[in-house]
Formats: C-alpha cells, sequence, structure tokens
C-alpha cells in the first residue's frame, strides 16, 4: 500500500488487531452477518451473493437499524468490468402523499412516527434481486437460509440491541411491534433469545419467490392492508410499479486517490465537497486531531453541507449542478470561508443527524468489491410492524420538506434526499484500494473525511483509522443545537480548550460513543493482494478474513 509510516506507534487506537486475508474479507456491523458472508465466499460465492445473505442477517440480528422495510444503495466494484456502479435501491413517495395533506392538518413537518411516516416504498428487495441478477452465482434460496434459520430459532441480543430495544418501550403502544420485541411485557435483556417467527416465513417466500414475493402477492397485499387499516399512503400501484435504477458513482481525486460516493439522491456530494475543500491543506502537518486540523474540518464540513441543504433530492425531479459543485475551481472559491483562526456560524441549517441504518463491506478472491449501506431510517422505522410479516416500514419520507419551495419537498413518486452514503477509494494506478462507510445519519460524510484521511494522510490500517477519535458537527440527540461540535473524550484537553478559543461550540462526549457512527472498511494491498478488514467496537462490528 503506498501509504505514508504511521505517525502513532503501534496500534495505538486500535483496541483490535487489524483482521487479515487474502481470499475474502467481510466488515459488518454484526458477527454472525460477517460469518454468514464469509461461509457465502468460501463456497464459492462471490462478493455479491454475499452482500444479499449478509444484508438478510443484519436485517434478522439488527432489527432496529435496517429491514426489508428499508431502503438500500450499492457502490459494487465488478472486477471482470473494471469500474465502479452504482445501484440505488431506494423508494418513491406514494402516489397519494401530497404535502398539502400534511400542511391542512396544521403540521409543519411529517411525523417520525406511526402511519404518516409511512410514505415511500421500501426499496432493499428489489436491490437485493437487482444485484444477484446482474453479478449473482447463487439463488435466493441458499442465500437467505441462514437469515431464515436466525428469524426461525432465534439469536442472542447483543447487550446493543437490548439497550436499543429497552430505550423504545413507548413503541409498545403498537401491537404488532409488541408482539415482537416486548413478547413478555417486558423487554429483552443482553443474552436474551429474539425469534422472529413472522419474519422468518416473509424470508421463507423470497426465498422461493425472489423480488415478486415481496412486492406482489400475500405479503404485498399483508403490507397495502396495513397500510389502509392504519392511515398510511402506500397503494398496489405504488408497489407494484417500483424500481430500482443503475447508474454512476460521484468521484473526486484527493492526494492522488480517487474516492467514489454515491450520488444524489444521496448527500455523497457532501463528502466529495470536504476532500476539495481539505485537499489544499497540509494535514499530516497540521497534525491528527489537532485543534488546527478539527477546525479546518468542521469548516469544510458546514461549508458543504450548506450545498447538500440547497440542492440534494431526487435528480428526476431538479436540475442539480453536480459538475460545477464538484469541481476543484468551485473549491477554491469556496474555501475562502475557511478562516483558519475563527469558527463560522453554518452557512444554511443542518438536518437532524439522528437515524439508523446499517454498513458492510465485501471483497473477495476474484477482485470484486461491494460497498453497502440500508436503513429504515429511524430505530424501528416507523415504529409499527405490519402485522404476520415481522416487516416494519422505513419512516424515511419524514426527511421530506414540506415547505411548498424547498427542493427536497414532499412530492408523489419522488425520492427524499438520503443520508445513507458509501464509497470506495482507488490508487493512483487506479486499482482498488478501500471499500468504507458508517451509518449515522447526517454525520456519514464526516466520519467518511475523518476515516479516509486518517488512512491517506496519516497512514494508519484500518481498525486504527475506525478506532481513532471522532468528531460530528450538529446535534447528537433531536432538539440539541445544531452548532454543537462533539468530541470523544479521547481527544485531548489541550485540543478543546484551543477548539473553544476558535468559537467552537464544543461538547465532550464518552470515550467511545455510538453517536459517531459505526463504521466498517477493507484495505487491499496491491502488491501482495493481502485484504485488511477493519469494524466499529462503537457497534456490533465484526470482520472476517480467510
Amino acid at each position: 500500500m503506498a501509504l505514508h509510516s504511521p505517525l502513532i506507534g503501534g496500534d495505538a487506537f486500535a483496541a483490535r488487531p487489524a483482521v487479515m486475508g487474502r481470499r475474502g474479507v467481510v466488515a459488518s456491523a454484526h458477527p454472525l452477518a460477517s460469518d454468514t458472508g464469509l461461509d457465502v465466499l468460501k463456497r464459492g460465492g462471490n462478493a455479491f451473493d454475499a452482500a444479499v445473505a449478509v444484508n438478510a442477517v443484519l436485517n434478522v440480528t439488527q432489527p432496529h437499524m435496517c429491514g426489508v422495510g428499508g431502503d438500500v444503495f450499492y457502490l459494487l466494484f465488478p472486477a471482470r468490468e473494471g469500474k465502479v456502479v452504482f445501484l440505488n435501491g431506494s423508494g418513491r413517495a406514494a402516489r397519494a402523499a401530497h404535502g398539502d395533506y400534511f400542511r391542512s392538518r396544521g403540521l409543519n413537518a411529517i411525523p417520525f412516527r406511526g402511519p404518516m411516516a409511512m410514505i415511500t416504498v421500501p426499496g432493499c428487495v428489489d436491490g437485493w434481486h437487482e444485484v444477484l441478477n446482474r453479478y449473482g452465482s447463487m439463488d435466493w434460496k441458499d442465500l437467505l437460509a441462514p437469515a431464515i434459520r436466525y428469524a426461525e430459532d432465534g439469536f442472542p441480543l447483543s447487550h446493543q440491541v437490548a439497550w436499543w430495544i429497552a430505550g423504545h418501550e413507548d413503541l409498545n403502544v403498537f401491537p404488532s411491534f409488541a408482539e415482537i420485541f416486548f413478547p413478555s411485557g417486558r423487554a429483552p435483556r443482553a443474552g436474551d433469545v429474539l425469534i422472529q417467527k413472522d419474519l422468518a416465513r416473509t424470508l421463507r417466500t423470497l426465498a422461493a419467490h425472489g423480488r415478486d414475493g415481496f412486492y406482489r402477492g400475500e405479503i404485498a397485499e399483508k403490507m397495502l392492508q396495513f397500510s389502509h387499516s392504519v392511515g398510511g399512503f402506500l397503494g398496489e400501484e405504488d408497489l407494484h410499479g417500483h424500481h430500482s435504477d443503475w447508474g454512476d458513482p460521484i468521484s473526486t481525486t484527493y492526494r492522488g486517490y480517487r474516492i467514489y460516493e454515491t450520488p444524489p439522491n444521496t448527500q455523497g456530494l457532501q463528502a466529495i465537497q470536504e476532500f476539495n475543500l481539505m485537499e489544499a491543506f497540509d494535514v499530516r502537518s497540521l497534525g491528527h486531531n489537532s485543534a488546527e486540523c478539527l477546525h479546518l474540518m468542521c469548516e469544510a464540513k458546514k461549508t458543504a453541507c450548506a450545498d447538500r441543504d440547497r440542492y440534494i433530492t431526487d435528480p428526476e425531479f431538479a436540475d442539480i449542478p453536480l459538475d460545477e459543485l464538484m469541481s476543484k475551481d468551485y473549491a477554491d472559491r469556496r474555501r475562502s470561508l475557511l478562516n483558519p483562526d475563527r469558527a463560522m456560524s453554518s452557512p444554511a441549517p443542518a438536518g437532524d443527524p439522528r437515524g439508523d441504518t446499517t454498513y458492510f463491506a465485501i471483497m473477495d478472491q476474484w477482485g470484486n468489491a461491494v460497498s453497502c449501506i440500508q436503513s429504515i431510517y429511524f430505530p424501528f422505522g416507523c415504529g409499527m410492524a405490519v402485522p404476520g410479516t415481522g416487516i416494519i416500514p422505513q419512516n424515511r419520507g419524514a426527511y421530506f420538506s414540506l415547505d411548498p419551495t424547498h427542493v427536497n419537498r414532499l412530492e408523489p413518486g419522488k425520492r427524499t434526499m438520503h443520508t445513507l452514503i458509501a464509497s470506495m477509494v482507488f490508487d493512483e494506478s487506479d486499482e482498488l484500494f478501500m471499500v468504507f462507510g458508517s451509518m449515522g445519519g447526517d454525520g456519514q460524510p464526516q466520519t467518511h473525511l475523518a476515516v479516509i484521511s486518517n488512512v491517506l494522510d496519516f497512514g494508519m490500517h484500518m481498525q486504527q483509522a475506525i478506532e481513532a477519535p471522532r468528531w460530528l458537527h450538529g446535534s447528537v440527540i433531536l432538539g440539541d443545537p445544531k452548532s454543537m461540535f462533539n468530541l470523544e473524550g479521547r481527544i485531548s484537553s489541550s485540543v478543546i480548550r484551543k477548539l473553544f478559543d476558535l468559537g467552537h461550540e464544543v461538547n465532550v462526549l464518552d470515550d467511545w460513543t455510538w453517536n459517531m457512527g459505526h463504521a466498517q472498511g477493507i484495505l487491499r494491498d496491491k502488491n501482495t493482494g493481502v485484504l485488511q478488514g477493519g469494524a466499529d467496537p462503537r457497534g456490533d462490528g465484526y470482520a472476517l478474513a480467510y
């Protein structure tokens, strides 16, 4: 790997060693999912097969983060094609969803919970179909079998998932939700076995019938009946007409490497702009997590976020000047906003950083790679479950604006702006070097900048780069000031004092906090063929290799 020597000694930030192998690596947000993906690779499946199997298991083991009721985005690198491709697996707003409906009821924002949050079609299952149809080598039945088993027989809850369920006891008011997560009338504890028999039946239907088993037939009928019974918006035409879209990623260069991100309707543009803004600074000389470095990165985030909030939505509903916004000339002009001696006010208000998502990275022995991010938005989506299916519908539609002049205003058939982004990095020789991503709502572009800079600027290995102390600008909890500069407690007190002096509204969090997102990634050494995986200890992340 053409990297600088690390500026830090040994594994200073790494509680875990980097995981290494030569034939395959899976780095996901849960050990059972990573184990499932590695088993697919060992049985001769490719990275695209493993991606579907991993995602299916995550649907079972991380029900608060993701599910077949949510959306998915992929960056895929099929080695035989030699280029990165993008798959948009997000759903569109129902034909019956209009902003006037909410405004006439005195609402200035779409509710995050309940039936009025059920606005968009779940896109995940069609995304699986597209990936397998174009690049897969195994069938649905084999790939979904582990997820079916974990749903049918149960799996032991981690401390984190048990904590998330206990923290959402208010959702007990929805009977179909309570049946799954509070079957004995109380929240389960860590080590308790969570059984989801309805979800197992849904996954069996998908194993037998693929995407048509979800958007048509019994499952579709149950989703529509439930939506109608609670006052949701989804209709038969919305489900029948849903389709994912193939396209091209967006990219920029940084330190001679090319960084690919997911395009609109995702916020990948913000990450691109942050790298463009920071490229002119000698980050390495400033020092890792120095006050000077953190200050400039935070200012770059504020500047790029302003453009995100102004421009990003469904590109079929707006003319987004991407070439201009991603150009180096534009970054040169915008860089004048970054004052090295003083923090600026946010050029535009940021959105809500909350959101629950899962990310995983896969590389196989043939050089194929997958960078995938999937979500139901808030913890447990809209907070309800479709009876008899185990499906938790996403509340992603709540990200739409009800302001009729806003670029991301709610319109029938429109995809909302998504916080979900995934990345890949290629070296100066245009060879695959890194696959990376993180959950974390609005904080995802910030985490991309921080972790990828840890690798490219400071020579860290994958696990070090993920575990290094992180920062997040914006509110951590809904209702907090959006101007807060949140730092993990492992960042030195002298740095914190300097940031205060520069005018930042600093908020010091725990040493290790889930608020910074859960990241996973893989590095590839083109000279030795060694693959190096890392996963985030802030969550249940686990990387495995062989």
